[in-house]
């Protein structure tokens, strides 16, 4: 009877060991599955700054190799005609569907890494704690329009030189 509980107990020990041994290399797998290729991994070092890209409410980190985005509280990898996603800027990166990322990631401008002047690099902790009320209350619409009526003109004339009038442009995007 000892002898068979002991078989028993030497068995389910080396089940358990097996398994959490090929646990983890399951999960490493998993990453890969469906993906065609895997995702290169990049390192960053510290929480990274990023740059608006004009127009959009996507920032891009500018001191990276690869392309990394974040929008709408997400980060975003494309990678060989894949995109993947992540909740923190060094992941973990998840496959996603072509359908499932957002319209201004896809259409991001191709120079979006030419900065015009006046645009500056945008701490990690302030995008964290503002990238929802910058939405939101159109931040840098304001910011741009407020740049454009120092520089002169400000944009289509005709309401005189106060820049303001109803409407405030409500729908016009």
């Amino acid at each position: 009877m000892k002898t068979r509980l002991f078989k028993i107990l030497l068995i389910e020990s080396v089940l358990a060991v097996f398994m959490s041994y090929t646990s983890g290399v399951f999960a490493e797998v998993n990453v890969n599955i469906g993906i065609g290729m895997p995702l290169p991994s990049v390192v960053i070092a510290a929480p990274p700054a990023v740059v608006l890209i004009p127009s959009t409410y996507v920032y891009f980190v500018p001191d990276v190799g690869v392309d990394i985005f974040f929008y709408h509280g997400h980060w975003y990898r494309p990678h060989h005609g894949h995109y993947y996603r992540a909740t923190s800027y060094d992941g973990p990166w998840v496959s996603i569907a072509h359908s499932a990322v957002p319209r201004p990631i896809l259409y991001v401008p191709s120079d979006f890494r030419r900065v015009p002047p006046g645009h500056q690099r945008i701490h990690h902790g302030d995008l964290m704690k503002n990238w929802e009320t910058w939405e939101k209350e159109k931040h840098w619409d304001k910011q741009a329009s407020a740049r454009q009526a120092k520089e002169g003109h400000g944009g289509s004339g005709g309401n005189g030189g106060n820049g303001g009038g109803k409407g405030g442009g409500k729908g016009k995007r």
